[in-house]
């Protein structure tokens, strides 16, 4: 099997027109058509999107059954070829010419391959990896880098706080690429319709996953920093916390201050982001601040 320099993982449902977009700005920026590859999944329910493909770079399809979004993108991983991977959205387009040259330099760059890198989204920007780029080493050392647990939401965040994490300890391998701008065309800055492919993911379904998963991520830059030390490996154990986030505003706030402020595996102002995050997403969530505003 030949090997490809980059791989993008790219699940899909419902949206064949923006796929194509996606593939059309791939084909006007990419440096070399070889260097590349996409690993598309779909549902077996929807056939508008089992024929998508292209004309200038592989595409590889697999039609399955309905899986998590990190059962989509674990699924595709297993597929992809390349020595650089790439989570990639439907929503997405890629502005800047060369982005992959860009990225395979960035690659290069880490002798050992374990780095956390991202684009600019135009949106999210520096604050969070959207479309975060990992090699296939720092993969397989994560084991699971994009848990099944997760629905539709948070591989990102949880991504980053695990880099977060390696930060605090010593080793700064966030690699932020400002002039590689990966456009995320989503509906809440009003660059899209929020259609049903939007709407069928519960906005707030995987909070209480990301929290559970805490000890998940502390095993998991243990074993980047066993390995960054020249230390043995140690085994994988797949760990999660199976709490909900408790009912009542403050429980839950009781909650969160230990799950995040008292996180000593975090930098302050870490810590701080994601208490001041969780709480409003509570309230969000339970309609508080809905009533708030009347």
């Amino acid at each position: 099997m030949t090997s490809k320099s980059i791989s993008l993982l790219l699940p899909t449902r419902g949206r064949p027109a923006l796929v194509e977009r996606l593939f059309n700005s791939i084909s006007k920026t990419v440096s070399r058509f070889e260097n590349i590859e996409v690993i598309l999944y779909t549902d077996r329910d929807d056939p508008s999107s089992h024929g998508l493909t292209s004309t200038d770079f592989s595409v590889t399809t697999i039609i399955g059954h309905a899986k998590s979004m990190g059962g989509y993108n674990s699924a595709c991983l297993n597929r992809a070829r390349g020595n650089i991977i790439i989570l990639a959205n439907d929503d997405m387009v890629m502005r800047t010419l060369n982005w992959d040259v860009k990225i395979m330099q960035m690659d290069a760059e880490f002798g050992d391959k374990i780095y956390l890198a991202y684009g600019n989204d135009l949106f999210k920007k520096r604050s969070l990896c959207t479309f975060p780029i990992l090699s296939r080493r720092t993969c397989e050392l994560l084991v699971e880098p994009y848990p099944i647990a997760y629905g539709g939401a948070f591989i990102d965040v949880h991504l980053f706080d695990i880099f977060k994490r390696l930060q605090y300890a010593g080793f700064d391998r966030i690699r932020y690429m400002e002039d590689v701008i990966f456009e995320h065309l989503h509906y809440r800055v009003g660059k899209a319709d929020c259609d049903d492919t939007y709407t069928r993911r519960g906005r707030f379904a995987d909070d209480s996953i990301f929290v559970a998963m805490a000890d998940s991520r502390r095993q998991a830059v243990g074993r980047l920093l066993t390995v960054l030390r020249g230390e043995p490996l140690p085994p994988f154990e797949p760990q999660m916390d199976c709490r909900n986030i408790p009912n009542g505003l403050i429980a839950a706030i009781s909650y969160f201050t230990r799950q995040f402020l008292l996180d000593s595996g975090l930098s302050i102002r870490w810590r701080a982001y994601l208490w001041c995050w969780f709480i409003g997403r509570y309230l969000a969530a339970r309609g508080f601040l809905k009533l708030l505003m009347r």
